[in-house]
């Protein structure tokens, strides 16, 4: 067994991720992080008490993952995000929806899928909009062509990081959540300091959402959202808002379906409008409108 000190030292993300490196290749003999066996090794070297606190635990041999990814405009992250995400060792799919990019990023999109045409760890699928509509709508067309046992959404950009992944969707592998909505006001994670009155106006739009949906979340404004398959599938035909109405909306829908919502706290390096932040101070009334609309909606 590892001291106190050795394992506190583990729960640095860095140090994870060399853990996780080095246990992720398929070939060679090596073990499939979050395999049965994969974990039975780490129990013997750790212990179960330390395989919690670590987040370490099993995910079922045939899972699949979605990640669902509205694209708008981003040439220069594109392919970072995406190489980003196939790296993280779970089998899974990328649903990518060009929302009518006027950039080259429709090009890069079927440059990335071509070269994982044969890739069935790392299935990717692109469909794309003749005409700009926003991310909700994006979203909406990522959903109804999803196949994975559960669901999450992912930016284009680089401001949450897809190595997070294993952590979000543990509470729906071991069924103690249907819902987890990563949080970037929760706990310890390193968070990039930009604009006060964005945090000041999410956390009001917050407060005001949860009034609504008697739920006490902290970010409702999140992009990381993690839906079991059967809720995606349950709320894609009811959803209307194209723009970024899309996050109350779809909060205000799990609530009334009475899920079971866990939040986790998520890293965040946020950029600024300059490097292509896209929300904007009319999207925030928007924002309020639907909080109203569909917190009263029965």
């Amino acid at each position: 067994m590892r001291s106190r000190g050795q394992l506190q030292k583990m729960t640095d993300m860095s140090q994870l991720a060399t853990i996780m490196s080095t246990s992720s290749e398929t070939g060679g003999g090596a073990l499939l992080p979050w395999s049965e066996p994969w974990y039975r090794q780490q129990r013997a070297s750790l212990g179960e008490a330390a395989c919690r606190r670590l987040g370490f635990y099993v995910i079922p041999d045939g899972f699949q993952l979605s990640v669902v990814i509205p694209v708008y405009n981003e040439e220069s992250t594109l392919r970072t995000l995406v190489d980003r995400v196939r790296s993280v060792p779970i089998r899974k799919e990328l649903i990518l929806v060009n929302d009518c990019s006027q950039d080259r990023s429709h090009a890069v999109l079927k440059e990335l899928e071509a070269e994982a045409a044969d890739d069935d760890f790392n299935q990717i699928h692109v469909f794309s909009h003749d005409v700009n509509q926003g991310k909700g709508a994006a979203l909406r067309t990522g959903f109804e062509h999803v196949n994975g046992d559960v669901v999450i959404i992912q930016d284009a950009d680089l401001e949450y990081d897809p190595a997070e992944y294993p952590r979000l969707i543990q509470p729906i592998v071991e069924d103690q959540a249907d819902v987890v909505f990563g949080s970037r006001f929760l706990g310890d994670q390193p968070h990039r300091v930009l604009y006060f009155w964005h945090y000041l106006g999410n956390r009001f739009l917050t407060t005001l959402s949860n009034c609504f949906t008697n739920l006490n979340l902290t970010d409702m404004e999140t992009c990381y959202k993690v839906f079991r398959r059967s809720i995606v599938d349950s709320i894609t035909p009811e959803l209307v808002q194209n723009r970024f109405g899309f996050e109350p909306e779809v909060t205000a829908r799990v609530a009334r379906l009475r899920c079971r919502i866990y939040e986790m706290s998520v890293s965040y390096s946020g950029r600024t409008y300059a490097e292509g932040k896209k929300i904007g101070w009319r999207d925030g009334f928007k924002a309020l409108w639907c909080i109203v609309r569909y917190g009263l909606r029965k």
